[in-house]
Protein backbone atom coordinates (compact mmCIF):
# COMPACT_ATOMS: atom_id res chain seq x y z
CA UNK A 1 0.00 0.00 0.00
CA UNK A 2 1.48 3.06 -0.89
CA UNK A 3 1.47 5.72 1.53
CA UNK A 4 0.65 10.06 1.00
CA UNK A 5 3.62 11.77 1.77
CA UNK A 6 3.35 15.29 2.77
CA UNK A 7 5.85 17.91 4.71
CA UNK A 8 4.15 16.79 7.85
CA UNK A 9 4.53 13.40 7.78
CA UNK A 10 7.81 12.99 6.02
CA UNK A 11 9.75 12.80 8.79
CA UNK A 12 8.16 9.83 10.38
CA UNK A 13 7.00 7.78 7.03
CA UNK A 14 10.47 8.98 5.78
CA UNK A 15 13.41 9.58 7.44
CA UNK A 16 12.29 7.51 10.46
CA UNK A 17 11.13 4.67 8.93
CA UNK A 18 12.42 0.73 10.13
CA UNK A 19 12.43 -0.13 6.07
CA UNK A 20 13.51 1.53 2.59
CA UNK A 21 11.34 3.99 1.22
CA UNK A 22 10.73 4.86 -2.34
CA UNK A 23 9.33 7.74 -2.83
CA UNK A 24 7.58 9.01 -5.82
CA UNK A 25 7.03 12.66 -6.60
CA UNK A 26 4.48 13.04 -9.02
CA UNK A 27 1.37 15.19 -10.68
CA UNK A 28 -1.74 14.44 -11.04
CA UNK A 29 -1.55 16.02 -14.87
CA UNK A 30 2.06 14.06 -16.25
CA UNK A 31 1.14 11.15 -18.60
CA UNK A 32 4.18 9.44 -17.16
CA UNK A 33 3.09 9.37 -13.98
CA UNK A 34 -0.04 8.27 -14.97
CA UNK A 35 2.14 5.69 -16.40
CA UNK A 36 4.38 4.96 -13.21
CA UNK A 37 1.36 4.70 -11.12
CA UNK A 38 0.45 1.04 -11.62
CA UNK A 39 3.59 -0.04 -11.81
CA UNK A 40 4.53 1.68 -8.25
CA UNK A 41 1.59 0.86 -6.63
CA UNK A 42 1.73 -3.29 -7.76
CA UNK A 43 5.79 -2.43 -6.23
CA UNK A 44 4.29 -1.53 -3.18
CA UNK A 45 1.98 -4.38 -2.71
CA UNK A 46 4.55 -6.83 -3.48
CA UNK A 47 7.86 -5.47 -1.38
CA UNK A 48 5.14 -4.18 1.57
CA UNK A 49 7.48 -6.58 3.59
CA UNK A 50 10.72 -4.64 2.93
CA UNK A 51 9.85 -1.96 1.60
CA UNK A 52 7.34 1.01 2.03
CA UNK A 53 6.49 2.98 -0.93
CA UNK A 54 5.22 6.80 -0.86
CA UNK A 55 3.45 9.32 -3.11
CA UNK A 56 4.32 13.39 -3.14
CA UNK A 57 1.72 15.24 -5.21
CA UNK A 58 4.46 17.76 -6.62
CA UNK A 59 1.75 20.47 -6.61
CA UNK A 60 0.08 20.10 -2.90
CA UNK A 61 3.41 19.54 -1.34
CA UNK A 62 6.05 22.39 -3.45
CA UNK A 63 8.17 23.00 -0.47
CA UNK A 64 9.28 19.19 -0.48
CA UNK A 65 9.82 19.12 -4.23
CA UNK A 66 11.87 22.11 -3.72
CA UNK A 67 13.93 20.59 -0.75
CA UNK A 68 15.00 17.54 -2.98
CA UNK A 69 15.32 19.57 -6.40
CA UNK A 70 12.42 18.03 -8.17
CA UNK A 71 12.95 19.25 -11.41
CA UNK A 72 11.08 16.64 -13.63
CA UNK A 73 8.37 14.76 -12.57
CA UNK A 74 8.22 11.74 -12.05
CA UNK A 75 11.05 11.13 -9.97
CA UNK A 76 12.21 8.43 -7.84
CA UNK A 77 14.14 8.97 -4.74
CA UNK A 78 15.01 5.84 -2.71
CA UNK A 79 15.76 6.04 1.02
CA UNK A 80 17.80 4.23 3.44
CA UNK A 81 17.99 4.91 7.19
CA UNK A 82 16.63 8.19 6.32
CA UNK A 83 19.19 9.51 3.76
CA UNK A 84 18.26 9.72 0.05
CA UNK A 85 20.33 6.59 -1.81
CA UNK A 86 19.88 6.69 -5.29
CA UNK A 87 17.33 9.01 -7.65
CA UNK A 88 15.66 8.07 -11.08
CA UNK A 89 13.63 10.31 -13.22
CA UNK A 90 10.92 9.36 -16.15
CA UNK A 91 8.96 6.20 -16.50
CA UNK A 92 10.18 3.15 -15.64
CA UNK A 93 9.00 -0.20 -16.67
CA UNK A 94 8.49 -2.81 -13.65
CA UNK A 95 11.23 -5.05 -14.22
CA UNK A 96 13.72 -1.74 -14.08
CA UNK A 97 11.96 -0.50 -10.91
CA UNK A 98 12.59 -4.01 -9.20
CA UNK A 99 15.98 -3.58 -9.95
CA UNK A 100 16.16 -0.36 -8.99
CA UNK A 101 14.96 -0.71 -5.60
CA UNK A 102 16.93 -4.53 -4.52
CA UNK A 103 20.28 -3.11 -5.73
Amino acid sequence: MEVVITKDNFEAEVLKSDKPVLVDFWATWCPPCRRLAPVVAKLAEEKADTLKVGKVDVDDQQELAAQFGIMSIPTLILFKDGKAVKQTMGFQPEEALVQFVTE
